[in-house]
Protein backbone atom coordinates (compact mmCIF):
# COMPACT_ATOMS: atom_id res chain seq x y z
CA UNK A 1 0.00 0.00 0.00
CA UNK A 2 2.71 2.22 0.91
CA UNK A 3 4.42 1.45 -2.25
CA UNK A 4 1.65 2.38 -4.08
CA UNK A 5 0.99 5.58 -2.51
CA UNK A 6 4.76 6.10 -3.13
CA UNK A 7 5.03 5.44 -6.95
CA UNK A 8 1.44 7.66 -6.86
CA UNK A 9 2.87 10.47 -5.34
CA UNK A 10 5.81 10.01 -7.72
CA UNK A 11 3.70 9.99 -10.85
CA UNK A 12 1.81 13.76 -9.55
CA UNK A 13 5.29 15.01 -8.95
CA UNK A 14 6.55 14.44 -12.39
CA UNK A 15 3.66 15.55 -13.75
CA UNK A 16 3.32 18.53 -12.11
CA UNK A 17 7.52 19.21 -13.03
CA UNK A 18 6.10 19.10 -16.59
CA UNK A 19 3.30 21.55 -16.35
CA UNK A 20 5.72 23.87 -14.50
CA UNK A 21 8.90 23.53 -17.61
CA UNK A 22 5.79 24.12 -19.57
CA UNK A 23 4.82 27.16 -17.87
CA UNK A 24 8.69 28.46 -18.02
CA UNK A 25 9.63 27.91 -21.57
CA UNK A 26 5.85 29.85 -22.56
CA UNK A 27 7.02 32.36 -20.50
CA UNK A 28 10.62 32.53 -22.12
CA UNK A 29 9.21 32.24 -26.06
CA UNK A 30 6.41 35.02 -24.79
CA UNK A 31 4.23 34.00 -27.89
CA UNK A 32 0.80 32.09 -27.53
CA UNK A 33 0.97 30.98 -31.27
CA UNK A 34 4.68 28.95 -30.88
CA UNK A 35 3.73 27.51 -26.88
CA UNK A 36 0.43 28.37 -24.90
CA UNK A 37 1.01 28.62 -21.34
CA UNK A 38 -1.18 26.23 -19.78
CA UNK A 39 -3.36 28.09 -18.34
CA UNK A 40 -4.53 29.37 -21.61
CA UNK A 41 -4.94 25.89 -23.07
CA UNK A 42 -7.27 25.07 -19.95
CA UNK A 43 -9.27 27.52 -20.53
CA UNK A 44 -9.69 26.77 -24.08
CA UNK A 45 -10.54 23.01 -22.74
CA UNK A 46 -13.56 24.40 -20.38
CA UNK A 47 -14.79 26.03 -23.24
CA UNK A 48 -14.27 23.16 -25.77
CA UNK A 49 -16.06 21.12 -23.14
CA UNK A 50 -19.06 23.48 -22.59
CA UNK A 51 -20.02 23.40 -26.57
CA UNK A 52 -23.25 22.10 -27.63
CA UNK A 53 -21.29 20.15 -30.57
CA UNK A 54 -18.50 18.39 -27.62
CA UNK A 55 -20.22 15.09 -27.50
CA UNK A 56 -21.33 14.87 -31.01
CA UNK A 57 -17.82 15.02 -32.47
CA UNK A 58 -15.72 13.08 -29.71
CA UNK A 59 -18.69 10.33 -30.12
CA UNK A 60 -18.40 10.67 -34.33
CA UNK A 61 -14.13 10.05 -33.71
CA UNK A 62 -15.01 7.31 -31.22
CA UNK A 63 -17.87 5.23 -33.60
CA UNK A 64 -15.19 5.99 -36.56
CA UNK A 65 -12.30 4.77 -34.15
CA UNK A 66 -14.15 1.75 -32.63
CA UNK A 67 -15.54 0.39 -36.45
CA UNK A 68 -11.93 0.43 -37.67
CA UNK A 69 -10.50 -1.70 -34.46
CA UNK A 70 -13.31 -4.11 -34.85
CA UNK A 71 -13.07 -4.81 -37.89
CA UNK A 72 -9.51 -5.65 -38.12
CA UNK A 73 -9.79 -7.71 -34.86
CA UNK A 74 -12.34 -9.73 -36.87
CA UNK A 75 -10.33 -9.85 -40.25
CA UNK A 76 -7.16 -10.03 -38.29
CA UNK A 77 -8.32 -13.00 -35.87
CA UNK A 78 -9.87 -14.65 -38.95
CA UNK A 79 -7.12 -14.22 -41.00
CA UNK A 80 -4.27 -15.04 -38.72
CA UNK A 81 -6.20 -18.50 -37.82
CA UNK A 82 -6.27 -19.38 -41.19
CA UNK A 83 -2.27 -18.20 -41.79
CA UNK A 84 -1.52 -19.77 -38.62
CA UNK A 85 -2.93 -23.40 -39.92
CA UNK A 86 -1.90 -23.17 -43.17
CA UNK A 87 1.62 -22.55 -44.22
CA UNK A 88 0.17 -22.05 -47.77
CA UNK A 89 -2.17 -19.14 -46.60
CA UNK A 90 0.90 -18.02 -44.25
CA UNK A 91 3.14 -17.77 -47.35
CA UNK A 92 0.54 -16.21 -49.84
CA UNK A 93 -0.50 -13.85 -47.37
CA UNK A 94 3.11 -12.49 -46.29
CA UNK A 95 3.61 -9.94 -49.46
CA UNK A 96 0.75 -8.30 -48.18
CA UNK A 97 1.41 -7.75 -44.72
CA UNK A 98 4.47 -6.35 -45.62
CA UNK A 99 3.37 -3.86 -48.03
CA UNK A 100 0.78 -2.67 -45.62
CA UNK A 101 3.20 -2.52 -42.59
CA UNK A 102 5.56 -0.70 -44.44
CA UNK A 103 3.50 1.95 -46.87
CA UNK A 104 3.44 5.10 -44.90
CA UNK A 105 0.50 5.95 -42.90
CA UNK A 106 0.37 9.20 -44.97
CA UNK A 107 0.07 7.26 -48.40
CA UNK A 108 -2.69 5.27 -47.02
CA UNK A 109 -4.59 8.36 -46.17
CA UNK A 110 -4.64 9.84 -49.30
CA UNK A 111 -5.45 7.18 -51.68
CA UNK A 112 -8.76 6.31 -49.28
CA UNK A 113 -9.53 10.09 -49.76
CA UNK A 114 -9.65 9.37 -53.00
CA UNK A 115 -11.23 5.88 -53.20
CA UNK A 116 -14.03 6.67 -50.39
CA UNK A 117 -16.31 9.08 -48.89
CA UNK A 118 -15.09 11.76 -46.19
CA UNK A 119 -16.63 9.82 -43.23
CA UNK A 120 -15.62 6.64 -44.27
CA UNK A 121 -11.42 7.16 -44.80
CA UNK A 122 -10.44 7.08 -40.92
CA UNK A 123 -12.44 3.68 -40.58
CA UNK A 124 -10.83 2.36 -43.87
CA UNK A 125 -7.24 4.09 -42.87
CA UNK A 126 -7.62 2.40 -38.78
CA UNK A 127 -9.00 -0.85 -39.93
CA UNK A 128 -5.47 -1.36 -42.96
CA UNK A 129 -3.22 0.21 -40.42
CA UNK A 130 -4.65 -2.35 -36.73
CA UNK A 131 -5.09 -5.76 -39.32
CA UNK A 132 -1.79 -6.41 -39.64
CA UNK A 133 -0.98 -6.34 -36.10
CA UNK A 134 -3.96 -8.31 -34.94
CA UNK A 135 -3.44 -11.05 -38.27
CA UNK A 136 0.54 -11.47 -37.06
CA UNK A 137 0.07 -12.15 -32.86
CA UNK A 138 -2.39 -14.14 -34.23
CA UNK A 139 -0.31 -16.30 -36.35
CA UNK A 140 2.67 -15.97 -33.63
CA UNK A 141 0.45 -17.47 -30.95
CA UNK A 142 -0.67 -20.41 -32.90
CA UNK A 143 2.86 -20.68 -33.24
CA UNK A 144 3.96 -20.66 -29.68
CA UNK A 145 1.79 -23.86 -29.21
CA UNK A 146 3.91 -26.43 -27.27
CA UNK A 147 4.33 -28.96 -30.17
CA UNK A 148 4.82 -31.87 -27.70
CA UNK A 149 1.40 -31.10 -25.65
CA UNK A 150 0.05 -31.37 -29.60
CA UNK A 151 1.31 -34.46 -30.69
CA UNK A 152 0.61 -35.96 -26.59
CA UNK A 153 -3.06 -34.86 -27.33
CA UNK A 154 -3.10 -36.63 -30.51
CA UNK A 155 -1.69 -40.10 -29.20
CA UNK A 156 -3.74 -40.10 -26.52
CA UNK A 157 -6.92 -38.90 -29.26
CA UNK A 158 -7.71 -36.16 -26.82
CA UNK A 159 -11.06 -34.34 -29.09
CA UNK A 160 -10.47 -32.15 -31.43
CA UNK A 161 -12.85 -29.05 -29.39
CA UNK A 162 -10.65 -29.75 -26.40
CA UNK A 163 -7.54 -29.53 -28.25
CA UNK A 164 -8.60 -26.18 -29.44
CA UNK A 165 -9.87 -24.98 -26.05
CA UNK A 166 -6.81 -25.73 -23.95
CA UNK A 167 -4.53 -25.97 -26.06
CA UNK A 168 -4.49 -23.51 -28.82
CA UNK A 169 -7.36 -20.82 -27.21
CA UNK A 170 -5.02 -20.44 -24.11
CA UNK A 171 -2.29 -19.85 -25.97
CA UNK A 172 -3.71 -17.42 -28.99
CA UNK A 173 -5.27 -15.41 -26.39
CA UNK A 174 -2.79 -13.18 -24.62
CA UNK A 175 -1.54 -12.72 -28.33
CA UNK A 176 -4.70 -11.17 -29.11
CA UNK A 177 -5.15 -9.24 -26.43
CA UNK A 178 -1.63 -7.79 -26.58
CA UNK A 179 -2.15 -7.29 -30.27
CA UNK A 180 -5.36 -5.27 -29.73
CA UNK A 181 -3.67 -3.12 -27.20
CA UNK A 182 -1.23 -2.00 -29.17
CA UNK A 183 -3.75 -1.43 -32.54
CA UNK A 184 -6.17 0.21 -29.88
CA UNK A 185 -3.34 2.60 -29.79
CA UNK A 186 -2.43 3.53 -33.26
CA UNK A 187 -6.14 3.48 -33.79
CA UNK A 188 -6.65 6.57 -32.14
CA UNK A 189 -3.76 8.33 -33.54
CA UNK A 190 -4.59 7.30 -37.36
CA UNK A 191 -8.15 8.30 -36.92
CA UNK A 192 -7.43 11.70 -36.00
CA UNK A 193 -4.67 12.58 -38.36
CA UNK A 194 -7.21 11.26 -41.26
CA UNK A 195 -9.57 13.47 -39.92
CA UNK A 196 -7.32 16.18 -40.40
CA UNK A 197 -6.85 15.72 -44.12
CA UNK A 198 -10.21 14.18 -44.49
CA UNK A 199 -12.26 16.79 -42.82
CA UNK A 200 -15.35 15.06 -42.00
CA UNK A 201 -18.06 17.53 -40.84
CA UNK A 202 -17.69 16.24 -37.33
CA UNK A 203 -14.41 14.87 -35.73
CA UNK A 204 -11.60 15.90 -33.37
CA UNK A 205 -9.52 15.96 -36.30
CA UNK A 206 -11.62 18.78 -37.78
CA UNK A 207 -11.54 20.59 -35.32
CA UNK A 208 -7.61 20.57 -34.75
CA UNK A 209 -7.49 21.07 -38.72
CA UNK A 210 -9.81 24.60 -38.33
CA UNK A 211 -7.44 25.42 -35.05
CA UNK A 212 -4.53 25.18 -36.94
CA UNK A 213 -5.95 27.40 -39.93
CA UNK A 214 -6.37 30.28 -37.40
CA UNK A 215 -3.15 29.54 -36.12
CA UNK A 216 -5.05 28.73 -32.30
CA UNK A 217 -2.60 26.49 -30.96
CA UNK A 218 -4.09 26.21 -27.56
CA UNK A 219 -7.28 24.76 -29.21
CA UNK A 220 -4.70 22.22 -30.74
CA UNK A 221 -3.23 21.64 -27.49
CA UNK A 222 -7.06 21.71 -25.83
CA UNK A 223 -8.41 19.21 -28.50
CA UNK A 224 -5.19 17.03 -27.99
CA UNK A 225 -6.17 16.63 -24.11
CA UNK A 226 -9.50 15.59 -25.49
Amino acid sequence: MHSTIRNSLVTVTSFLIMVLIWKFLSMLIGADIILPAPEVTARDFLNILQALDFWPIVGATVFRGLVGFLLSCLAGIAVGLAAGFSPLVYWLLQPYLTVIRTTPVMSIILLALIWFRTEMVPVFVAFLIAFPIICGNVIEGIRNVDRQLLEMARLYRVKGWRIVLELYLPSILPFIVAGASTAMAITWKVIVAAEILSQPPLGIGTQMQDARIYLNTARIFAWTAV
